[in-house]
């Protein structure tokens, strides 16, 4: 108070035990900061009325300046509470006052040592949450005279341990010069430190394939306690780093022991070695369905009986029911929810684009399995996003292809690369007028309806969660926003018939809550449709702005297989080279006149793919419909049949033919 601080003195009053309710604890307090010419004011209502006090600051003061003396409830609402004058603001300082009994243990304060190490980690969550909106949080671990102390000390102990000599630390935490941000101090009779953890070096107690038991535990026990040449991580990011490199050595077979990484733990995030993660695969993952999560998806996702082109999507019965293209995420999200990124913990992730591939329309029952790989690593600054490639199978066969791009909160500043030829880009729409706009509701409960399909995410159901999140509400998915922008154009362009729909990619800009309304605008250029999704009648809320979606009427199927194949011989160039030397020439006709001619080239260097007029010279040249391609490549025309039939037709090397089984088989699985 003597240095200018403005203080909410929040006291109920009560006695040792938790009891009764006197202002006289606060008000005596009050008295002597107004005496030294401070600014105080006393709040007489519990921390679980976080907001009342809040309001008391803002009252009195304006702002939001200092909060104290609470336990782990009753900092978290007096804290959500601030939080967003604090945002606003751009101004934050909180501190939480823990306990060596937290820290430490203490007998028989098992229920006290629980709040008050509580307290430590919401407060190192904070901190890293609030640090882009300059809102510092630190904890103390006070030892002073007080109410509670004076019956167990002796008094010329509490005497020794006065307020005072907390109060200076406090005061410094709370300084706009201050930049300490996540700290833990115990401070008492004029002394004060900084404590940190401590790790071990650790051991592996695993091998690739092989069994890991408690007797390999058991064995390697005084390695894993040796605190020799102890490591002290200081963030979730560090904490991994270990794991992500054992886990590139045991699956590479490569031998190892003692973490291979801790000594350099303290030298930056975990995707400070991003070329380890880089190729990582995560667990495979299964996803049994039938035709029940299919509808609460297209219900999900805002379909309804009241639109009766809907109900092939809604009632398992019509002579047309089908998945949604775009139920294709749904699969694929467990390789983010179930074991994969997001049950990390502390790894505070956000979704920021999707991209979605069908190779076939899904099917409405089944097992399908996903397979994850970590694509890439960017360093985006303030943090680090991770490229997943999602692959789903039904059996042996490829069905559709996912990449999440993820936000990694407070992972980036690692000075690795900020671009990655590996993302899927989105694409601008044209500076026209849309040719098509469709308006639609979501509903009030539309994210508690989607969040049935596998997303359970608290962010969209809790309003405490959507607090902490600067959120006034609960909001809205957005793969559930995704989901309606897909379908307006799913029935715009395409009649509603899911074996048209090729591929999307998204751009998520800013939330949508439930109950608005989502305004699809719709640009036809070939058969791609750029669309882009906001709030209506106001801004952008997610711009799908994209590489659109369909295969429309007037486009050729076989598009499709060949980008596969282009993509396959991107990543297998040099090896399919070796297999067949040769360069095949395609015609593809739609109508009976020519409309597309592809060269795949694999002879010369890692191979290629080209569209259009090709300059060299094809070993042997296909002519074939765009349909009975597609026939053909999906196993449903024998190519002898077609080529005896007048369907297919080959000119040059006609051997080379049988060599084609080695581009499509496990290539593209159509």
């Amino acid at each position: 108070a003597e240095r200018g601080a403005a203080v909410i003195v929040n006291d109920l009053g009560a006695d040792t035990k938790g009891g009764g309710k006197s202002s006289a604890a606060a008000d005596k307090v009050v008295e002597e900061i107004k005496a030294k010419g401070g600014k105080a004011v006393a709040n007489y209502e519990s921390v679980e009325d976080g907001e009342k006090l809040i309001q008391t600051a803002l009252d009195t003061f304006g702002r939001i300046d200092l909060i104290q003396r609470v336990h782990l409830r009753g900092s978290f609402l007096v804290t959500r509470a601030a939080w967003n004058h604090m945002k606003n603001q751009k101004f934050g300082r909180i501190i939480m006052t823990a306990s060596a009994a937290g820290i430490y243990g203490n007998f028989g304060q098992a229920n006290y040592s629980a709040a008050k190490l509580g307290m430590l980690g919401l407060s190192n969550t904070l901190a890293i949450e609030g640090r882009k909106y300059n809102i510092h949080c630190n904890t103390i671990a006070p030892v002073a005279g007080s109410r509670l102390t004076e019956t167990v000390m002796p008094p010329d102990l509490v005497a020794s341990l006065k307020p005072e000599y907390v109060a200076p630390l406090v005061l410094w935490l709370c300084h706009e010069e201050c930049k300490e941000n996540g700290g833990l101090f115990e401070v008492g009779a004029g002394w004060m430190g900084k404590l940190r953890w401590e790790r071990s070096q650790g051991q592996t107690v695993r091998q690739k394939n092989q069994p890991m038991t408690p007797e390999a535990v058991r064995d390697q026990w005084d390695a894993i306690c040796d605190f020799t040449d102890a490591t002290k991580p200081t963030s979730i990011q560090e904490s991994l780093q270990s794991m992500v490199s054992v886990l590139s050595q045991v699956e590479s077979d490569e031998e190892v022991g003692a973490n291979p990484t801790a000594a350099a733990a303290s030298a930056g995030p975990v995707f400070s070695h991003q070329a380890e993660a880089v190729g990582q695969k995560l667990p495979p993952t299964t996803f049994s369905f039938n035709h029940v999560q299919c509808v609460l998806y297209a219900l999900g996702v805002g379909m309804s009986t009241r639109d009766p082109d809907h109900l092939r999507f809604l009632y398992e019965g019509h002579q047309d029911f089908g998945c949604l293209p775009t139920f294709g995420v749904i699969p694929s999200q467990a390789a983010m929810m179930e074991g994969g990124l997001s049950s990390v913990p502390g790894l505070n992730i956000d979704m920021t684009e999707q991209y979605l591939e069908l190779y076939k329309p899904l099917p409405t029952s089944g097992k399908l399995t996903s397979e994850a790989t970590i694509a890439d690593v960017l360093d985006k600054g303030s943090g680090a996003i991770i490229l997943l490639d999602v692959n789903t199978f039904n059996g042996d066969e490829l069905v559709c292809y996912n990449q999440f791009s993820v936000f990694v909160v407070g992972a980036g500043g690692f000075g690795g690369k900020r671009t990655s030829e590996k993302a899927k880009a989105a694409l601008p729409p044209p500076n026209r007028a849309p040719d098509a706009v469709v308006i639609d509701s979501t509903t009030r409960d539309q994210a508690a309806l989607y969040r049935l399909s596998g997303d359970w995410n608290p962010l969209h159901i809790d309003p405490d969660f959507a607090a902490m999140g600067g959120f006034k509400a609960p909001i809205l998915h957005g793969l559930c926003s995704f989901g309606f922008a897909a379908r307006h154009v799913l029935k715009q362009f395409a009649d509603n018939d899911p074996a048209r729909f090729k591929a999307i990619k998204v751009r998520f800009v800013k939330p949508v809550m439930p109950g608005q309304s989502l305004q699809t605008e719709m640009w036809k250029e070939g058969n791609r449709i750029h669309i882009q999704c906001k709030q209506s009648p106001s801004h952008i809320l997610n711009s799908i702005s994209l590489a659109s979606s369909l295969l429309q009427g007037g486009g050729l199927q076989s598009e499709l297989v060949f980008a596969e194949i282009g993509r396959r011989i991107k990543d297998s160039g040099s090896e399919l080279v070796k297999k067949v030397n040769a360069v095949f020439g395609w015609e593809i006709t739609k109508g009976g006149e020519s409309s597309a001619q592809w060269t795949i080239d694999l002879k010369n260097g890692t191979g290629s793919l080209h569209k259009g007029p090709y300059s060299g010279k094809a070993d042997v040249t296909f002519t074939v419909a765009d349909e009975d391609f597609m026939e053909v490549v999906q196993g449903k025309l024998n190519p002898q049949k077609a080529f005896f039939s007048g369907k297919l037709k080959v000119r040059g090397n006609i051997m080379l033919s049988q060599k084609l089984e080695v581009i499509l088989k496990d290539y593209a699985k159509l």
